[in-house]
């Protein structure tokens, strides 16, 4: 096999894959051609109507959301990919009849909420036989259109917790629970919106659709590539230039892709070649991208759906979750930067050459409409302070003029006439914005029925097993509350194998973020709510690239032509960096902003956590300004804690408060020891 049709296959295993995390596939026939895009135009052009020109119930809204969401999953992803007895089950080339049957049922069972919703809160808790036949197939449905479009284990959790609400009373122990009956079941679950059409429905619904819809549009306009360009003209050149330059493509990406899948095939087609070029091995670009893709949830202003979800649990404005989440999300960035830096230094690394590294104001000539639609974003959310979803449709009503305009100038510059150029501009503009839609619904159905089928869950916690569950986890952890952290992290991780990052967040927080409060309480640890849900919140991205399940890793790995499980051991380790942030900002909140009084304490901050993720960088890569020795790593360590919470030590020796920032020079001290020490053998190392 040639060089040419080795990439070419490694692309094409790479975009599979991303085709069927957002259903891409039944496409050859004339009716399915028409069908699947219909569904798709139709659910983005009813979000598109909700902001401005439809005024709807909140029920109405998610249950068309959700009416919408199975429809595209039935009709666009068969039941079985392996089987091929059956080709009615398995066939990826047309929509069997069994799946638009299966389409139609769904969109009316799960409809019915609307249909008949003010008879079903009338007899709220005594549903008829109606109600519970109904609601039974909405469960089964909703199961199986989940199954298709996310994988089996976020079923097999609503499902366990469904059987353990009714078999609660049977229990031995500590895990028995009183139980409930199905028609309570089923009045939580389908019948009310304290289930499947509850609040991460709702926020699915309401603004998240619009923020995916927006970052499929501006793929499609091409600022991936823009971002990326831009990251290469101004990094390329430097030590290690290309994998810096992903980096920062990929955080720019993560702006407008709430997909780490999407983020790699995005910005890795490009960046993983020339980490190759320069001297990077293979696994070893392939981590860092897949890394810096992961984190681009993590990225205010637009962050990942489960960040919208936080709001409405917290009662809080998203403005307060980005301020709370914005110093984490840089320091993370940061120190992956760094990471990459003292890769190439190992290494002995240059840059790309001059010739191969795009100029940047052509880049940036070429391509500076992109970033038009993002400050729109930045200035609506931040300065005009209205509502995510407002804000997100206006700006992609920004991003449609902009389209439109840019054509038209390039199409003048061709000497067209301007009645041809408008024309020709409209047309392209049109079927961008509507290959945009599609693409954006399509996106949208992970989140879609991650939330529906999350809702399962959070509906069963709250009839009353939330408390038993309390009582368990907190006996597992012996109510330490470093040990109850330490499991809420692994188990994020085990489970956001399966799971998309929403899902997880949605189950973790549930479960384990009263538990986090309250042991924190009983040691007198006052955590801000924000900061337990934001630890949820970043175990579920890392579960992404945690080997042997992360699909980010695979898809980077397709890309590098890598092994996928030590890429995904290697991205790991890179994301151990964002791993300990959460633990950091658990006990010093100062780190999301709790308790900062103005910009310049936080600036203050940032920089001393920068400084403490890049002494624990140091530690985990074995490396500074050349290799460590094993009694350097115990001074970064110690640096590293006292730059990312200063007042552990300051309690110790009496400091109150903010006195303990005398101890930030100290941690210089203590940093600079190592620095000095490989100083001194420089000459030696350098001489070997």
């Amino acid at each position: 096999m040639t060089e040419e049709n080795k990439k070419h296959s490694q692309l094409n295993n790479a975009e599979k894959l991303l085709k069927e995390e957002t259903g891409q596939i039944r496409n050859t026939r004339k009716f399915d051609k028409f069908l699947i895009p219909f569904i798709a135009v139709a659910w983005s052009v009813f979000q598109l109507a909700l902001p401005r020109f439809l005024i709807l119930d909140s029920v109405t809204i998610r249950a068309i959301h959700l009416a919408f969401a199975v429809a595209l999953v039935f009709v666009s992803i068969p039941m079985s990919k392996k089987d091929r007895r059956f080709k009615a089950m398995s066939t990826e080339d047309y929509i069997p009849v069994i799946d638009i049957i299966l389409a139609v049922v769904a969109v009316l069972a799960v409809l019915y909420i609307v249909f008949d919703w003010e008879n079903i809160a009338s007899r709220a808790g005594r549903p008829t036989t109606r109600d519970i036949i109904i609601g039974i197939v909405i469960i089964i449905l909703v199961l199986e259109a989940s199954r298709r479009s996310i994988g089996l284990p976020l079923g097999i959790i609503a499902v366990i917790f469904s059987i353990y609400a009714f078999l609660g009373p049977h229990m031995p122990g500590f895990l028995a629970f009183r139980g409930v009956s199905l028609t309570k079941y089923l009045s939580q679950i389908v019948l009310s919106t304290g289930g499947i059409y509850g609040i991460p429905l709702d926020v699915s619904a309401n603004t998240v659709f619009l923020f995916v819809l927006l970052g499929a549009l501006l793929e499609k306009t091409g600022a991936g590539y823009f971002f990326n360009d831009l990251a290469i003209s101004l990094l390329g050149r430097f030590k290690g230039g290309p994998a810096k330059a992903s980096v920062v493509s990929s955080g720019l990406t993560g702006l407008v892709s709430g997909s780490s899948i999407a983020n790699v095939v995005t910005t890795g087609t490009f960046t993983i070649p020339l980490m190759k070029k320069v001297g990077y091995p293979g696994k070893t670009a392939a981590a860092t991208e897949v890394a810096a893709s992961t984190n681009g949830q993590l990225m205010p202003p637009i962050m990942g759906a489960a960040a919208f979800i936080m709001a409405e649990y917290l009662g809080i404005g998203y403005m307060d979750v980005i301020k709370a989440a914005a110093i984490p999300a840089f320091v993370s960035y940061f120190a992956l930067f760094y990471i990459t830096h003292l890769e190439a230094s190992k290494l002995g690394m240059e840059g790309l050459p001059k010739e191969e590294v795009p100029n940047f104001f052509d880049v940036f000539k070429k391509g500076f409409h992109n970033l038009i639609p993002l400050v729109v974003l930045i200035y609506e959310l931040m300065v005009m302070r209205h509502s995510p979803k407002l804000s997100a449709f206006n700006a992609i009503v920004i991003l449609f003029a902009v389209m439109l305009i840019r054509k038209i100038v390039d199409l003048s510059r061709e000497k067209k006439s301007l009645g041809e150029s408008i024309k020709e501009g409209v047309k392209y503009s049109v079927t961008t914005f509507g290959s945009g839609m599609i693409s954006g619904s399509r996106n949208m159905l992970t989140v879609a029925l991650a939330t529906a089928t999350a809702g399962i869950v959070v509906g069963i916690v709250n009839m009353g097993i939330g408390s038993m569950i309390v009582q368990v986890v907190e006996f597992l952890s012996m109510g330490n509350i470093y040990l109850l952290l330490i499991i809420t992290g692994i188990a994020s991780l085990i489970i956001g194998m399966g799971l998309p990052t929403t899902a997880t967040y949605i189950v973790m927080a549930s479960i384990t973020v009263p538990i986090i409060l309250e042991l924190g309480g009983n040691i007198g640890l006052v955590i801000p709510a924000i900061a337990a849900h934001l630890f949820c919140f970043y175990f579920g991205i890392l579960a992404d690239d945690t080997p042997p399940v992360g699909l980010a890793a695979y898809t980077a790995a397709a890309i590098a032509d890598s092994d996928p499980i030590p890429t995904g051991i290697q991205g790991f380790i890179y994301d151990l960096r964002t791993a300990v942030i959460p633990f950091m900002f658990i006990f010093n909140p100062q780190l999301i902003m709790d308790g900062v009084n103005n910009g310049f304490q936080g600036l203050f901050i940032f920089a001393m956590a920068v400084f403490g993720a890049f002494a624990f960088t140091n530690a985990v890569q074995g490396w500074f300004i050349t290799k460590n020795k094993w009694w350097e790593v115990p001074f970064f360590l110690l640096a590293a804690v006292m730059f990312f919470n200063p007042f552990a030590l300051g309690e110790i020796i009496g400091l109150v408060g903010n006195q303990s920032y005398w101890l930030y020079p100290v941690a210089g001290i203590v940093y600079l020891i190592p620095y000095l020490l490989q100083r001194l053998r420089m000459p030696k190392a350098a001489a070997i």
